[in-house]
């Protein structure tokens, strides 16, 4: 009875994975982006939209490891494994059958991996312009930067005010930009 209680307890890594999440997707739900930035309220919109934050509480998270700990890249890692499980629930709700689904995640895994790539950079470097190029057209599905102009300089604010708070706040309140055009 022992060994089957330790195989089905929650780790507590997976128990910071959820919470980390719910906060990355309440931001990306916020109307502002819809109405204010003019993201469309598309499933794939969407899906850039968390991808985004995800990836911003991610790189805050492994930035604290490079500080000296290993908590951050254990949360980030626990954030990340979430993301791509709710992928995966996301595509089963929609009606994906099981044969189908990994094919599916296999071409999201590649659009999450890619757009985490484009970002990353242009986010670490605080380059506007790169950023607002990859936004434009991951978000916007636009080859004018402009489109992707006010969202970059949302994420890089976001960015900078991550990095000013303590590991305990961005785990609990994340300190994100105001959305504005």
């Amino acid at each position: 009875m022992i060994m089957l209680e330790k195989l089905f307890r929650t780790r507590p890594r997976e128990r910071l994975g959820e919470p980390l999440y719910d906060l990355a997707v309440r931001q990306a739900r916020d109307p502002r982006f819809y109405t204010d930035l003019g993201v469309a309220d598309r499933i794939d919109a969407r899906f850039e939209l968390y991808t985004l934050h995800v990836q911003l509480l991610v790189m805050r998270l492994r930035d604290e490891t490079v500080a000296g700990g290993e908590r951050g890249a254990e949360a980030g890692q626990a954030l990340f494994d979430t993301y791509v499980s709710a992928l995966d629930h996301t595509l089963r709700e929609l009606g994906v059958g099981d044969i189908s689904v990994g094919k599916k995640m296999r071409k999201l895994g590649e659009s999450l991996y890619g757009r985490m790539t484009a970002y990353e950079a242009p986010l670490r470097e605080g380059d506007p312009a790169v950023l607002a190029v990859a936004l434009a057209k991951n978000v916007f599905e636009s080859d004018d930067d402009a489109y992707g102009e006010a969202l970059a300089a949302y994420a890089l604010d976001s960015r900078r005010r991550l990095a000013a708070q303590d590991f305990a706040a961005v785990t609990t309140a994340p300190d994100w930009a105001e959305i504005t055009r």
